[in-house]
């Protein structure tokens, strides 16, 4: 199973909810901290990264040489990562190219060639059972797309996995979510965490995935995320009360699980609520189609 922890803003406790839950279960789990601008699952778990790999993507390289600048490759890109300027000269802009490799691709001349351009590292190692992965974007980049799908890459299908996803709805966190099984939104009771949510739960919806919802810091605000949950039919599977003791866990780099042990079991019902919402849309899915098959 792959389970995404997402959230419309950052600050609701992804990274908790993402840590807690990997070490509450008695088997091999993988996390991946797709978080890549600012990774921070490793506080906790605090892993023995054995192994290091630097990220590049594709990017056009022009012989200007060959070149007649007949416009054809800035024609096709849609991203305006390459520009000619008629007889005179031809520019590349690498930071916005999305690597379709559509430029070298239509070029007459042959004049446009693979480069790369190195857009972060990737690292990985062990905490007990638990397979941490995670990517940092290089500063100053823009393309966060490119390193996630790479840390997703590391996945081995057979494990489970859980995917600690970027906060808001833009396209890092739709490469984060894209294809897993069930995605757990967190959210705080608040006029801005309701806001929020609404946008990220659409933007689930939108991809066709299953979602269900933990309430972070229960008690700051009113019962308008637990209204908004019941009319959009998404289940909340925990809540986690407004407690001191958690924050001054959290500000230790402590996993709540061990300041407070009696979460352990709390996040382990967590699990089973999950896997029950999974079974049940799966099981669901498959009497669908056999009405179809035999309608």
């Amino acid at each position: 199973m792959i389970l995404s922890i997402a959230s419309g803003k950052g600050g609701t406790g992804k990274t908790t909810i993402a840590v807690n839950l990997a070490k509450s279960l008695d088997e091999d789990v993988q996390l991946l901290d797709c978080d890549v601008e600012e990774p921070n699952a490793h506080l906790f778990l605090r892993p023995d990264f054995d192994h290091r790999k630097t990220v590049a993507v594709p990017v056009p390289e022009v012989d200007v040489e060959r070149c007649t600048f007949c416009g054809a490759c800035s024609d096709l890109c849609q991203f305006k990562a390459i520009a000619v300027i008629p007889d005179m000269s031809i520019l590349t802009f690498p930071e916005l190219c999305h690597s379709c490799g559509g430029c070298w691709a239509v070029c007459p001349e042959n004049a446009i060639t693979r480069g790369f351009r190195e857009v972060g590292v990737l690292k990985s190692g062990y905490s007990d059972n638990v397979h941490c992965i995670h990517g940092r974007l290089r500063i100053g980049e823009t393309m966060a797309p490119p390193l996630i799908q790479q840390v997703r890459n590391q996945a081995d299908p057979g494990k489970m996995t859980i995917i600690d996803a970027p906060p808001g709805t833009s396209c890092p966190v739709i490469s984060a979510i894209r294809g897993v099984d069930i995605v757990l939104l967190v959210t705080e009771p608040t006029p801005f965490g309701l806001h929020d949510l609404k946008l990220a739960h659409e933007a689930v919806r939108s991809l066709g995935i299953l979602a269900g919802l933990v309430v972070n810091r229960n008690g700051i605000g009113d019962d308008a995320v637990f209204d908004y949950a019941e009319d959009a039919d998404l289940p909340v599977l925990m809540e986690i009360p407004f407690d001191r003791r958690i924050a001054e866990a959290y500000a230790r780099g402590q996993l709540l699980i061990e300041a407070l042990p009696e979460y352990r079991e709390k996040f382990r019902q967590l699990y089973c609520k999950v896997v029950a919402q999974v079974d049940g849309q799966q099981t669901d899915a498959f009497f669908e189609n056999r009405r179809v098959r035999t309608a």
